[in-house]
């Protein structure tokens, strides 16, 4: 493979890589502001329920008390909402991640390619050079002796 088409090659996997990336990276702050989100419901919930442990000890009317009930129910099938939004974006964190990864790989072997494909171009440049002085020295000889 000529290098052109390995450079060519390389900026095209690197490319996929950022992307990759890029979307991991959404992934992983969706997976985080919805554990925020579920904090904060839980927080919410837990300061509600300490209000109606104390507006109970000054008493509280039935009606009160099943709104507060109700209210609590509501934030207990929110957090339920948000605990599978978390579960959902952690599977999509995974998957993301998964792909980043492959495609590194993919890079890294362009990579190594490149590499050895310069390698082998040095090689031959090496050669050349050294078939190059063996004709200067050869022709130097010649002169020099006939």
């Amino acid at each position: 493979m000529a290098m052109r088409q390995l450079d060519t090659l390389l900026k095209f996997e690197q490319d996929k890589e950022v992307s990759a990336a890029q979307k991991l990276q959404a992934a992983e702050l969706e997976y985080q502001q919805n554990q925020q989100r579920l904090k904060g419901v839980q927080d919410y919930r837990l300061e509600y329920m300490k209000r109606l442990s104390q507006r109970s000890l000054s008493g509280i009317d039935s009606a009160t008390y099943s709104h507060f009930h109700g209210f609590i129910a509501k934030l207990d099938h929110a957090a339920e909402q948000v605990q599978l939004a978390i579960k959902q974006a952690k599977s999509m964190l995974e998957l993301r991640k998964k792909q980043w990864l492959a495609q590194r790989q993919k890079v890294k072997a362009v990579e190594h390619l490149k590499e050895q494909q310069l390698k082998k171009l040095a090689v031959l440049a090496d050669k050349r050079e050294q078939k190059m002085f063996d004709e200067i020295a050869t022709q130097q000889f010649v002169r020099r002796n006939f």
